[in-house]
């Protein structure tokens, strides 16, 4: 009797007592946000970075993965080796591997993916390094060989990067709107213009060390209304946000953790090489001279940038500084245009996309160009727009000039297109950069990459203005958000609350 009285009156204190371990459990959704809206869900036909930044390493899944550290570690590809010329690439895939819509993963998809990103018909931001490809082969279902023209010792991580996501075949073609990848998450529903959830995706082949549930990500473009989304709680984290003006607040606030991180990023003035006058060089470097890079970083960015003078920036390999070959000197720039038979006030367009960094910019480019007899006659347009006015391949290339950042690393390769939007057609440049792509040395290609610099700033190809530091502001609780940038992602495999 004793005893069972003692187990009714122990039940009793249980069933009273607070319950540590629900009570304690972690939270496994999250609220992220973001500056744009994606345009659609498929990395592999568009180059807008918000793209990646939604469905890189989350949605669909490369053969390569770029860490925070810039290094690149296997995903798909279990291993891979590469021939002493760097023109031949061997991966071994991982086996078991499946798509969200049950299809296989295997060497035939890696195939296609490549095959399809190369087409002439191909918008992939990227489309010059899958047509480098001399062939891609697949003996068998678990591996996958890559010839390539030249030599290539970025290949892995080239490869790493959105547009080298493998796609499955049969829902290649519906993956702007319904994606389907090999990734930890699927989309789960898309409110076009607020928001957007992904959710995990059960079967993932290691689903157990996916910590969150569900990402709900919030599109919010005014930089005041960003800070006010944090500072209410309404979100946990906001990489890359426009928090320049408010980080001290930020740093203050116990609730936060507040990451200032490096980026590959470029952002430039954008000249159209198309259009005349800006065919001349003595009108593009009075562009160039009209320029004070230190007014345009503290405009744009508050301060939050490195002056670069080409299109690189410190920390690659061969990194020189060319921010001497065209320094801010108004009096300069109006004797170019005098030279060039310019007569002032020059009027160009001036066409910006969504970004702060873009639009503050214009408004400071603006004031420093009128000093000297140029008139930018400032349009700005949403990106769509800018997308198909100002960068498409196919043109119409409808600008004089723009601001905008090129967050891709090893991007060089852009300049030698001859669709690329602006219009910069070089023999010597072009040769070069094939002679960079040919050298396995990294020494010798170090050096012949500061001479690539050095040409670029004396052809005055674009204004280079600075390499963005990049702010990043989380829920102190939140663990796994990434500091630096290598390329613009929001790897949520790594993000879990503390």
């Amino acid at each position: 009797m004793f005893r069972k009285l003692s187990i009714v009156a122990f039940a009793a204190a249980l069933a009273a007592a607070p319950l540590p371990v629900l009570a304690q459990s972690k939270k496994d959704s999250v609220v992220m946000a973001m500056a744009l809206e994606p345009p659609g869900l498929d990395p592999t036909n568009a180059a807008a970075a918000a793209i990646a930044e939604v469905t890189l390493y989350n949605i669909y899944e490369t053969l390569t993965k770029i860490n925070e550290d810039g290094t690149t570690s296997p995903l798909l590809a279990e291993s891979w080796t590469a021939a002493p010329d760097l023109k031949t690439y061997t991966f071994k895939l991982r086996k078991g591997v499946k798509f969200h819509n049950g299809e296989p993963f295997d060497s035939a998809a890696v195939k296609f993916s490549f095959e399809r990103n190369a087409v002439p018909t191909s918008t992939n931001k990227d489309k010059s390094l899958f047509q480098s490809f001399e062939k891609v082969d697949a003996p068998d279902a678990d591996t996958v060989v890559i010839s390539l023209k030249n030599s290539e010792p970025n290949l892995p991580f080239l490869l790493g990067q959105a547009s080298g996501s493998i796609v499955e075949p049969k829902s290649a073609a519906t993956n702007i709107t319904q994606p389907v990848g090999t990734g930890p998450y699927q989309l789960g529903a898309w409110a076009k213009g607020s928001s957007m959830t992904l959710t995990k995706w059960a079967d993932y082949r290691n689903a157990a060390a996916i910590k969150l549930a569900k990402v709900t990500i919030r599109f919010i473009s005014d930089p005041s209304a960003q800070t006010a989304a944090l500072l209410s709680g309404d979100v946990d984290a906001f990489p890359r946000v426009s928090a320049q003006r408010t980080i001290a607040q930020f740093k203050a606030d116990p609730r936060f953790n507040v990451m200032v991180g490096g980026s590959r990023a470029k952002t430039i003035v954008g000249i159209n090489h198309r259009k005349k006058p800006l065919d001349d060089v003595r009108v593009r470097r009075a562009i160039l001279a009209a320029i004070d890079r230190k007014a345009m970083i503290d405009g744009a960015v508050d301060g939050f940038g490195t002056p670069i003078g080409s299109f690189y920036v410190p920390g690659a390999l061969g990194y020189v500084d060319t921010t001497g070959i065209n320094p801010y000197d108004p009096e300069k720039a109006k004797k170019l245009l005098a030279e060039a038979g310019v007569t002032t006030p020059l009027e160009l367009s001036l066409k910006l996309p969504p970004p702060s960094y873009a639009r503050q910019g214009g408004e400071v480019l603006a004031a420093q160009l009128a000093k000297v007899g140029i008139i930018a006659k400032i349009e700005n347009v949403e990106w769509a727009q800018w997308l198909s006015q100002v960068f498409a391949g196919n043109g119409p290339h409808n600008f004089d000039l723009t601001i905008v950042s090129h967050v891709e690393p090893f991007d060089l390769v852009k300049i030698t297109e001859p669709d690329y939007y602006l219009g910069y057609n070089n023999d010597a440049f072009n040769a070069l950069y094939k002679q960079i792509v040919s050298t396995p040395d990294e020494a010798a290609r170090a050096k012949l990459l500061g001479d690539a610099q050095r040409m670029l700033a004396t052809d005055a190809v674009s204004g280079y203005l600075y390499q963005p530091q990049l702010i990043t502001i989380t829920n102190k609780k939140l663990k796994g958000v990434w500091k630096d940038v290598p390329q613009y992602e929001n790897d949520f495999s790594t993000w879990a609350w503390e």
